[in-house]
């Protein structure tokens, strides 16, 4: 998710710093002109696109194996791509729980053992404050919940999948020094909001450019996540700009953390 908001905000600062960055992302075109910007704006000319489309867990696996053969190292894994629209993709998911938290959640399996072996090393998991109303159920994982606000609902339950892969993951990597953190980047005003209701359009998107951060603001607390000495005690946990905060009551249900690993294993077929 490195094209534009705060994945490409993100990636031109971690460039900046002289590392290595490849742009997972769907869009060619996107993709390829982001990276080009980045490497002419900082120097760096090892800033690479690959195509990945997490609406397609064929294309997650296509890429993880490219990525295996091409790349050596890998330090660190931002899954920051996200969609609030509705819908089904062609692995017969909703559209919010694969490309937010399933396809993250198999990218991250896929790429573990190579983060294993260029430990230390670090996952980070843009998360949502949205994950305050999920309301994930074990037992239909990966449907679009029912009812008027389906799609909200099904948004806050990917994010609050976020929150909990994070957690879960940390105590799994216990003792690996691969260290997980979901992070909160703030109310962004970023292309997310394309996706939105045509009836909410008229009030969000002057609210979003009036009051919400810019890209690179809401860069921050995933660089500070990505970057910061001395985090590795509090693997797991959940970030905001203000440093680690308790999530909701449900984002801290390690049963629920448990079930929900378990499930995506079983979706995925792993």
């Amino acid at each position: 998710g490195g094209s534009s908001g705060i994945g490409a905000a993100t990636a031109l600062e971690l460039a900046r710093c002289g590392a290595r960055v490849i742009l997972a992302t769907r869009s060619a075109r996107r993709g390829e002109a982001a990276a080009s910007r980045i490497r002419r704006e900082t120097g760096n000319n090892e800033v690479l696109f690959m195509h990945l489309d997490l609406a397609s867990l064929r294309s997650v696996r296509a890429f993880a194996s490219a990525f295996l053969r091409q790349e050596p190292q890998l330090h660190l894994l931002i899954n920051n791509a996200g969609v609030s629209a509705g819908g089904t993709t062609e692995d017969g998911f909703s559209l919010p729980f694969q490309v937010n938290h399933l396809g993250h959640f198999l990218l991250t399996q896929l790429l573990l053992e190579r983060l294993r072996s260029c430990a230390p090393s670090r996952v980070v998991i843009v998360a949502s404050s949205a994950h305050c109303a999920g309301r994930l159920r074990p037992d239909c994982l990966g449907r679009p919940p029912s009812g008027l606000f389906s799609t909200f609902q099904d948004y806050c339950d990917s994010k609050l999948a976020n929150v909990l892969h994070a957690r879960e993951l940390a105590t799994r990597e216990q003792g690996t020094q691969v260290t997980c953190y979901a992070v909160h980047p703030g109310f962004v005003n970023t292309s997310l909001f394309r996706h939105a209701p045509l009836w909410l359009k008229p009030l969000l998107l002057p609210l979003a450019w009036l009051l919400f951060l810019d890209a690179s603001e809401g860069a921050r607390a995933v660089l500070a996540c990505a970057t910061q000495d001395g985090l590795e005690p509090l693997s797991g946990r959940y970030f905001t700009d203000c440093g680690p905060r308790l999530p909701w009551p449900a984002g801290r249900d390690d049963r629920l953390a448990r079930a929900l690993w378990e499930g995506s294993e079983r979706l995925l077929g792993l």
